[in-house]
């Protein structure tokens, strides 16, 4: 499957392209959550606690594709890259028995990771108690934690040690992130090159911040493309979940306001700061039963600007009487979302076949649960139809 950076190439190398495979979604409930909407079947009760119905379904169909892809390569270790709270890393852990690294720039969500995984192993062994005749296999092995910001141009050797209970030499390492957000993904795809690297499943997102230009384009293929460029707003789009946004318009509830506040809120804060363009607003919660000017006090507060700015109301009004456009304007653009996404995609499958290793695209989420649903899947050496395998769900 590495090779030549053909059109066709990818679309045979990966089992689906990302828009066609992100757009497939059946609208029915994974069979996980039918019998609660809230607790995944597939997982058992310590490993459900404070994780979202989203994230366990996730975090249980990453962490069984590790594991095959583990066995298959003969990995000593997982890293985990991005890793959060940590939620992937206790699974593959402690429910899957992998060696695993987690690395995650922030001290906080790591100390919070650490007294959850404490949480989990003592809910684990009060299981053990309760059902004694349920025999674990082998010790279980916490994830160790680093914190490390990892750079996207320049190699983390913490992320390449081997853990202390490895022997130093002869590592092999898997590396892993779940929505590992912009430059991040594109880290795992550097590190990637390294020898101790024998395998790769990442699951990308945020692509609006992305470093532009050295995060895209990666492979020689599609920088040789006239025009491959992809503006701030492009990648923002393709970050948006279209399943989510068609129920949305079927509701057709005031909900959909939040889209004209914020291009409002837009023009009130580069009139303030011109310099500051598109800053990241944090959720303002139940937008609709707010008053226009009100949503955008507390918008400039929440991009560190003061809310008691002068505003012109007359301008707020005429603003949100473009509702119904603004609306219009956002469908259109959320239509471009799958072909971007594909385009940033295939141009990291393109950039590892370039250098001569082996990899595919293949949806293992659900859409209407995570829209980031596809993993690049790499490896050193051929697997073969094993590929196909990675997909498939445990029995």
């Amino acid at each position: 499957m590495a090779g030549s950076a053909g059109w066709t190439e990818p679309a045979t190398a990966g089992h689906a392209a990302a828009g066609d495979a992100r757009g497939r979604g059946s609208g029915q409930t994974p069979s996980e959550f039918l019998e609660n909407p809230s607790q995944s079947s597939r997982l058992t009760a310590p490993f459900r606690k404070h994780v979202r119905p989203k994230k366990q379904h996730e975090i249980r169909r990453l962490g069984e594709l590790v594991k095959k892809l583990s066995d298959l390569t003969g990995c000593t270790q997982v890293v985990d890259i991005g890793s959060g709270q940590g939620h992937l890393s206790r699974f593959m852990s402690l429910g899957l028995g992998l060696m695993v690294k987690s690395i995650e720039g922030d001290q906080r969500l790591v100390e919070r990771a650490q007294r959850l995984d404490q949480e989990l192993l003592q809910a684990l062994e009060k299981e053990e108690k309760r059902h004694p005749q349920v025999v674990h296999a082998g010790p279980r092995h916490s994830p160790h934690h680093v914190v490390r910001w990892v750079e996207p141009t320049a190699l983390c050797e913490e992320l390449l040690l081997p853990l202390e209970t490895l022997p130093q030499s002869g590592a092999r390492l898997l590396l892993t992130g779940l929505h590992a957000c912009g430059d991040l993904s594109v880290a795992l795809l550097r590190h990637f090159s390294r020898p101790e690297v024998v395998a790769l499943a990442s699951v990308g997102c945020c692509y609006m911040k992305l470093s532009d230009p050295g995060s895209y384009p990666l492979s020689q293929w599609v920088a040789g493309l006239p025009g491959c460029e992809l503006p701030y707003r492009l990648r923002e789009g393709a970050c948006h979940a279209l399943e989510e946004y068609a129920e949305r318009l079927q509701k057709a509830g005031p909900a959909l306001r939040t889209h004209c506040y914020r291009a409002a809120l837009e023009t009130v804060i580069r009139g303030a700061r011109p310099e500051l363009r598109r800053p990241g607003v944090q959720g303002i919660p139940r937008v609709h039963e707010l008053k226009i000017e009100e949503y955008v006090q507390r918008g400039l507060q929440r991009v560190g600007l003061d809310p008691q700015l002068p505003l012109n109301l007359a301008a707020l009004r005429a603003h949100q009487a473009q509702e119904n456009r603004v609306v219009a304007f956002f469908s259109l653009a959320l239509l471009l979302a799958p072909l971007v996404e594909t385009l940033i995609l295939l141009d990291r499958l393109l950039y590892l076949q370039e250098q001569g290793f082996h990899a595919e695209l293949l949806p293992i989420f659900s859409p209407e649960l995570s829209p980031r649903n596809l993993v690049l899947v790499a490896t050193k050496r051929p697997l073969g139809e094993a590929f196909s395998l990675l997909e498939t769900e445990d029995n």
